[in-house]
Parts: C-alpha cells; structure tokens; sequence
C-alpha cells in the first residue's frame, strides 16, 4: 500500500499541476498541500526516521526561500514556486534535489524557447485552426508548472523515496 502511494501520488500530483498550469496557468495550492502532506505521511512508514525527514522539510524550506525571493522580484509565479517546493520535500537536501532543480532548469528553458517560438506564430496558428491552449498563445507569462511536472518525472527514479520503496521491494 504505502509502495504504491509512493508510485502514483508524486507523480500524479505533478500531472495535475502541469495540467492546470497549461489551460488555466495557475496551479491549485491543494496540489502542493497534498505533496507535502503524503511525504510526512508516506515517509515514516518507509522507515525515514525524524532526521532525515528533518532534511526532506529543509531541502523543500531552502528552495522555498529562494523561490519567494524570485516571486517578490516578479520572475516566478506563486503557484510554481509553491509547486517546485513541495516537490523538493520528496527530494530532500541530497543530491537527488540538485539533478531535479537542474532538470526543471533545462526542461523550463526548452518550454520557454518553444512558446516563445508559437507565440511568434500565434497569427498562423490561429489562422490554421490548430488546437493550441489560448493560454500558450495569448498569456504573458510562461506555465512553469509543465516544467517542473516534466523534471520531477526525470529525477523521481532517483528520489530517496523511490530508493527507500525499490529496496523494500526486493
């Protein structure tokens, strides 16, 4: 049971938040909220002991304190800097966290440089009918949460979490 909780509920919640993020470009704080709430959860039966939960909680808080300085300068949105903290609780401060924060890094400059390049060409797109979101076409701002969706996915396999489940198992 706890397995599979580690299996589907990281990973759906980051689905759910790119999903959002992609046709309403914000991301739902209950999404973030139920990230961490499963960690503390999910994390003690995995035999995490309250150490090493401590540093999960300070991976997530460090990232969080440099994701509000990036949300007071108006670069990151509220909702992606949420997200991307709560999903650093799964990571820890191991090196886990550093390969998903580079991850997230890479992928957002690829989806940065694509929408860019679409909304270059959002008169054709729309003069073609193709079913492009509205909000990748006409949005000022960039929907992150895809972003790091797509880097937590590359970096999960990795996670303390999924080590600590992939051990149990065998």
């Amino acid at each position: 049971m706890i397995s599979a909780a580690v299996f589907l509920i990281f990973p759906l919640c980051l689905a759910v938040a790119a999903f959002f993020d992609l046709f309403t470009m914000t991301i739902p704080n209950r999404v973030s909220l139920i990230l961490v709430a499963a960690f503390l959860v999910v994390a003690p039966f995995l035999g995490l002991g309250y150490q090493v939960i401590g540093m999960h909680l300070l991976g997530g808080l460090i990232v969080l304190s440099v994701c509000f300085c990036l949300f007071a300068l108006n670069v990151m949105g509220g909702g992606d800097a949420k997200l991307l903290s709560a999903a650093a609780v799964w990571f820890g401060l191991t090196s886990s966290l550093l390969i998903f924060l580079i991850d997230v890094a890479y992928v957002g400059g690829a989806l940065t440089l694509l929408i860019l390049a679409v909304r270059w060409r959002a008169t054709t797109i729309l003069a073609l009918g193709l079913p492009v979101p509205n909000s990748i076409l006409m949005a000022k701002k960039i929907p992150y949460g895809i972003a790091i969706a797509i880097g937590g996915f590359m970096a999960y396999p990795n996670s303390p979490l999924m080590i600590a489940v992939l051990e149990r198992l065998n």
